[in-house]
């Protein structure tokens, strides 16, 4: 094959996964109330409880301030509740009968659910630019280095893909709002309280350390607290959170490219 048919390919299939991303932002542009809505909960948690368990003892390891420690915490939490529902939206259209015409597109359907997970990941940076500004005013101390923000900003396109493609393959599986919003809710709070966001893993029972390393919130908590905090830098274990989490998303991608067309039938 040669090189000009392949980038031909590559242009068609990336083309093809743009327009369902922009479909999808173009929900959110007629209701933008749903971005302002989410960014209520991260700010709560930074205000609320980040100041009443900063009065805590033994919260974070070493010197360091809880509020430093937790607001990676909570920008990891906000693109995970942003994501987790991000599902049930992949019902409606099959209600609507969106989906029977996706699939009667040309387009594969592998670039159907990528142009989804680039939509999850583009609503993941406006969380991410809420809590970073939060932060920021509360005294956080920020690593603004423009390298760090733009890891920053990679590894929340990721997770939000990750957590996004995760929702969709619950809601193939389940096919009721119901249902998904039933099993959204159990999964949401044990994957949240199951990584390192808001306590180190020292802190946690044997048995939960165990259950928080198959957590790859924990992986996206460890990154981000690498990379947004001064000094934090760890270039090993950096590499490390970024290749569970890389594999875990296409790993998810391909599942939910697998099962999305059959929720039509």
């Amino acid at each position: 094959m040669r090189i000009h048919d392949i980038i031909k390919k590559a242009h068609n299939f990336f083309s093809q996964s743009w327009a369902i991303t922009a479909a999808e932002l173009w929900k959110l542009r007629h209701d933008p109330t749903e971005l302002m809505t989410r960014a209520i909960q991260p700010l709560l948690w930074l205000l609320l409880f980040g100041q009443v368990m900063a009065r805590v003892r033994g919260m974070t390891p070493g010197n360091e301030k809880y509020l430093d420690f937790l607001a990676p915490g909570i920008l990891a939490q906000s693109v995970l509740f942003a994501a987790i529902f991000y599902g049930i939206g992949a019902i409606w259209e099959r209600d609507l009968g969106i989906l029977n015409r996706y699939l009667v597109s040309p387009a594969p359907r592998t670039a159907l659910v990528l142009g989804k997970a680039y939509a999850a990941a583009i609503r993941g940076l406006v969380q991410a630019v809420i809590v970073y500004i939060a932060a920021f005013l509360m005294g956080v101390d920020l690593n603004l280095n423009v390298l760090n923000i733009a890891g920053v900003a990679v590894l929340i396109g990721i997770g939000s893909a990750l957590f996004s493609m995760f929702s969709l393959i619950i809601a193939c599986i389940v096919r009721t709002r119901e249902r998904f919003m039933g099993i959204g809710q159990v999964l949401t709070m044990p994957i949240f309280f199951a990584s390192n966001a808001i306590y180190p893993i020292s802190l946690m029972p044997q048995w939960l350390k165990i259950v928080s390393l198959g957590n790859p919130l924990t992986y996206e908590v460890d990154a981000l607290r690498t990379l947004m905090l001064t000094g934090m830098i760890d270039h090993m274990n950096l590499s490390y959170d970024f290749m569970i989490l890389t594999g875990m998303t296409f790993i998810m991608i391909f599942i939910a490219a697998y099962l999305y067309p059959r929720m039509a039938y």
